[in-house]
C-alpha cells in the first residue's frame, strides 16, 4: 500500500510539472480589430455566476486579475500572459484552485471610463473553467467580440441629448460628445409658454446620464409645488470621473459644460436660461463636482445641494493632510496601514492595496481619477503622480499643485467676492460615519464658513454612512429647500 502511495505521488508530480505554470494564451482576429495593438491587455477571473463582461474589480471583494502592456501585437499572433504579468490581489501562481469564468480584454481606450466595458474594446470569455495557480496549465482564449455602447433606455418622460464638444474634441484630437438625460416636468407639453427651472445632477463615480431613467416620477424631482426639469449629466472619462473641472489631463470639462452643453440644452428644451433658474446637486464624486461648479461658476448656478462630497478640504483628504511634512498615503504617523474606508461587508479598504489594484487597472480608478483632475500633466503625457507607488510617500510639489482645486481654500480666500452670490445658496450634507472618511473635510469646510459668518448650511448627520441618509424624507427636504431658493432667486431676495 505504501508503494502505491509513493507511485501515485510521483505520477501527480510529473503531471503537475508537465502542465507548466499557469498561463493565458490570447489571440484576436482582424474581424474584431485590424491591429496592430499597442496598449494594455487584461485577464480577469471570477467565481461568480455568468453575468456578461465585468467592468472592473469589486473594490471590497476583488478577484484575481492580470494585465500586461504590449506594443505592436498583431492579429492572429499568440500573446501569453504568465507569471510576469501585473497582478492583484494574488500573483498567477497563487490563484486559488476553483472554477472561474475567464475574461480577456484588449483595451483600445476610445473614450469610455472602464478599461473593460468601453465601446470598441475587444474581448473574449470562457465558461467556468477549473484553474489552479499551483497546478498550472495553459489556457487558450480568443478575443472574438467587440463591446458595444449600451443602447439608450426607452423611458417615457426622458429625453437624451448628445452634443459634440469642440473644446474637448480639440483637446483629445478626436470626436468627444457631452451627454445628458433630461427628465421634463409632467406638464411640459401642456404648457408650451412656460420656461421651467432646472436641477443639474452630477452622478457619483461610475454613474452617468442613463441614471435619468430612474428619476422619472421620483418625488424629489418636483420641488414642492414647483415643477422643474431634472438633468442628469455624464461625468465619465477615460481617467475616471472628470468632476466637470478643467484640468491639464482631462481637458476643459467645466468650460465645455458651461459654454457648450448647457446652452445647447436650453435651445432644445424650455429650461433654465438664467442663473436663478439653474440649481446643481450631486453625491460623492458628484457631490464634489456640484459644489465645485457652484463655487467656480457662481454666475451660472443659483444654488447647490452637495451630499457626501469627495474631499473638499485637502487638510483632511480622507484623513490625510496632503501638505503636511512627510505625508504618506499608505501609512499613518505610527507606521500603521491607513484605512481608506470604514468596514463594509465586513471588510475595510486600505490605501496601499487600493493603489496596487489601480496600478493593475491602469486607468479608470478612483485614486487615479483624483490625480487626473488635480495633477499637472507630466512629460510622458500622463498625470504627475502624487504618491510613490512603492512607499506611499506623497510628493510635496505635486500636493502644492493640487491647491487650486481645494474648495474650502478657494472659498476662504475669495469669500469677499463670492459672498453676494453664494450666501444662502450652499447646502452640504455628510454622515458622521461616512464609509470613505469624507466627513472630516466637510467638518473643516463648516468651520471655515462659520468663521466667515457665511449663510450656508453644512449639516453632519449622526451615525450615517456614505449613503444611508439619502432617504425619501431627506430628499424631499432638499426639494423644499430648492423651491425656497428658486423663489428667492426670482424675487431677488436672499434665500
Amino acid at each position: 500500500m505504501r508503494w502505491i502511495c509513493i507511485l501515485g505521488a510521483l505520477l501527480f508530480s510529473q503531471t503537475t510539472w508537465a502542465a507548466g505554470p499557469l498561463e493565458f494564451e490570447l489571440a484576436y482576429g482582424t474581424k474584431e480589430f485590424p491591429g496592430p495593438f499597442t496598449g494594455r491587455v487584461y485577464v480577469m477571473l471570477t467565481k461568480g455566476a455568468p453575468r456578461g463582461l465585468m467592468s472592473g474589480p469589486d473594490w471590497f471583494n476583488p478577484e484575481p486579475f492580470f494585465a500586461m502592456d504590449v506594443v505592436g501585437w498583431k492579429a492572429g499572433e499568440k500573446l501569453v500572459l504568465g507569471a510576469g504579468a501585473r497582478s492583484f490581489p494574488v500573483t498567477m501562481p497563487e490563484v486559488p484552485e476553483g472554477k472561474y469564468i475567464v475574461q480577456a480584454v484588449l483595451d483600445r481606450n476610445l473614450g469610455g471610463r472602464s478599461f473593460a466595458t468601453s465601446p470598441g474594446n475587444v474581448y473574449g470569455l470562457l465558461p467556468p473553467t477549473q484553474l489552479s495557480g499551483k497546478d498550472g496549465g495553459k489556457i487558450s482564449l480568443t478575443l472574438d467580440q467587440v463591446w458595444q455602447e449600451r443602447p439608450l433606455p426607452n423611458v417615457p418622460g426622458v429625453q437624451f441629448a448628445k452634443v459634440k464638444s469642440k473644446l474637448l474634441s480639440d483637446f483629445y484630437n478626436r470626436e468627444v460628445f457631452l451627454r445628458a438625460g433630461v427628465v421634463l416636468p409632467a406638464g411640459y407639453n401642456q404648457n408650451p409658454q412656460i420656461i421651467y427651472p432646472v436641477v443639474y445632477e452630477v452622478p457619483g463615480f461610475g454613474g452617468n446620464h442613463l441614471g435619468a431613467a430612474g428619476r422619472v416620477g421620483a418625488p424629489f424631482t418636483r420641488l414642492g409645488e414647483t415643477e422643474a426639469a431634472w438633468v442628469v449629466l455624464d461625468p465619465d472619462c477615460p481617467n475616471g470621473h472628470h468632476v466637470f473641472a478643467d484640468s491639464q489631463n482631462n481637458g476643459p470639462c467645466g468650460q465645455a459644460l458651461i459654454e457648450e452643453l448647457i446652452p445647447e440644452l436650453e435651445k432644445q428644451f424650455r429650461i433654465g436660461r438664467s442663473r436663478g433658474a439653474r440649481l446643481v446637486t450631486g453625491h460623492s464624486s458628484g457631490g464634489w463636482s456640484s459644489l465645485w461648479l457652484q463655487v467656480r461658476y457662481p454666475d451660472t448656478f443659483g444654488g447647490v445641494w452637495s451630499t457626501a462630497p469627495d474631499p473638499v478640504d485637502f487638510r483632511d483628504f480622507q484623513r490625510i493632510d496632503l501638505n503636511a511634512p512627510m505625508a504618506n498615503l499608505f501609512f499613518d504617523q505610527a507606521g500603521k496601514l491607513r484605512d481608506l474606508s470604514r468596514s463594509r461587508r465586513g471588510k475595510a479598504l486600505n490605501f496601499r492595496d487600493f493603489s496596487r489594484m489601480e496600478d493593475v487597472m491602469g486607468r479608470g480608478g478612483q485614486l487615479g481619477s483624483f490625480e487626473a483632475v488635480f495633477s499637472q500633466r507630466g512629460a510622458d503625457g500622463k498625470p504627475v503622480k502624487l504618491w510613490d507607488r512603492s512607499t506611499g510617500v506623497i510628493d510635496g510639489r505635486t500636493s502644492q499643485s493640487w491647491l487650486p482645486y481645494d474648495i474650502a481654500r478657494r472659498l476662504d480666500e475669495n469669500w469677499r467676492q463670492l459672498e453676494p452670490k453664494l450666501n444662502g445658496r450652499l447646502f452640504v450634507y455628510c454622515g458622521t460615519a461616512d464609509t470613505f472618511y469624507l466627513d472630516g473635510a466637510v467638518i473643516l469646510l463648516r468651520e471655515m464658513l462659520e468663521k466667515k459668518q457665511a449663510k450656508a448650511l453644512v449639516e453632519m448627520i449622526p451615525d450615517a454612512d456614505h449613503g444611508s441618509f439619502l432617504t425619501r424624507p431627506f430628499r424631499e427636504k432638499m426639494a423644499r429647500q430648492m423651491e425656497k431658493v428658486l423663489k428667492a432667486n426670482r424675487e431677488g431676495a436672499k434665500p
